[in-house]
């Protein structure tokens, strides 16, 4: 399979396979909505440097030279880039598929990423299917969806956007609450914050990262265990959330913070199905050679360290 850049030629397969797109970008997908950002996106795809998404098509060899499509989104100086969708969706089982993402992973390697990641349902065939190009799990999530009012008696908590001051607090948190093999991919926010914080005696005890599209808000928490009333707390939070403006709220829940859970749902939000978090490791192209240990994230098997170089790419 040969595999290039999408261009304009392409527009007319992508609207055919509008409806057949698998995608793996659960914030983007809930905030901007399934039929708007492909097209939008790979529209983008033309200035990369200044937007990061990347957008590539292959064709299958043999007799059926059906058409792939897929696209990622990286952003500048970023350590992780993420799989947006693969097209078609019946495709995933298709010899060309690990091709067509080989060939964007250069890519992204090139601007410098070490990452790609992907959500995806452990019970969609994609699952298996990243599986055997070499992704691997290093989280797993459940999204809840709350379209109206929060169905609790809220609790007055000062919500308040995150400011350089509260950087220090909030990594403190992260780092008490997200694993070690969470934050290898997922770093605790080292400049700006994008969310609300709330602070007792000056110590914070949760982190309420936001991020907004015209679909909806996905709302990240990372609350402390000892904090009470969180139930309350967060119908609070639902009250407040700054220009929702009638849109649903998303709240994602990772793992380790399942606890978490029976609070979203007395709001009265509404479960999804659970996702695996999947990740896979890139070599870096780089003008010199040189090696590094790249952690390994599946169990009882050792990882062996991966060159970079400015010729290859895994």
């Amino acid at each position: 399979m040969n595999a290039r850049p999408f261009d304009l030629r392409d527009l007319p397969t992508l609207h055919r396979y509008r409806r057949q797109c698998l995608y793996l970008d659960s914030a983007r997908l809930l905030t901007q909505g399934p039929q708007i950002f492909p097209v939008r996106a790979a529209l983008l795809s033309y200035f990369p440097a200044a937007a990061g998404i990347l957008t590539f098509r292959g064709r299958e060899d043999g007799s059926s030279h059906r058409v792939l499509l897929g696209q990622a989104a990286h952003k500048a100086g970023s350590q992780s880039a993420h799989l947006i969708f693969l097209a078609p969706d019946n495709a995933l089982d298709s010899p060309g598929l690990p091709h067509l993402l080989e060939r964007m992973i250069v890519e992204i390697g090139e601007r410098g990423a070490y990452n790609l990641l992907a959500d995806v349902e452990e019970e969609n065939p994609a699952f298996e299917a990243l599986r055997r190009v070499g992704f691997a799990i290093y989280a797993r999530q459940r999204i809840w969806q709350l379209t109206g009012d929060a169905l609790y008696e809220p609790f007055e908590t000062k919500w308040k956007n995150g400011s350089s001051s509260d950087i220090i607090g909030v990594r403190s948190l992260y780092n008490n609450l997200v694993p070690g093999l969470v934050q290898q991919v997922e770093p605790p926010p080292s400049k700006r914050l994008h969310g609300l914080t709330y602070k007792e005696k000056d110590e914070v005890l949760a982190y309420i990262e936001l991020k907004y599209g015209p679909a909806g808000i996905w709302v990240q928490p990372f609350v402390h265990p000892d904090t009470g009333k969180v139930a309350n707390r967060l119908a609070h939070l639902v009250q407040n959330i700054p220009n929702r403006k009638g849109r649903p709220v998303y709240f994602c829940v990772r793992s380790y913070q399942s606890w978490l859970e029976s609070a979203i749902e007395d709001i009265g939000a509404e479960a999804g199905p659970r996702q695996a978090v999947l990740v896979k490791r890139l070599a870096i192209l780089q003008k010199q050679e040189r090696t590094i240990v790249v952690p390994n994230l599946e169990r009882n098997q050792r990882e062996a360290s991966a060159p970079l170089t400015n010729t290859k790419s895994s």
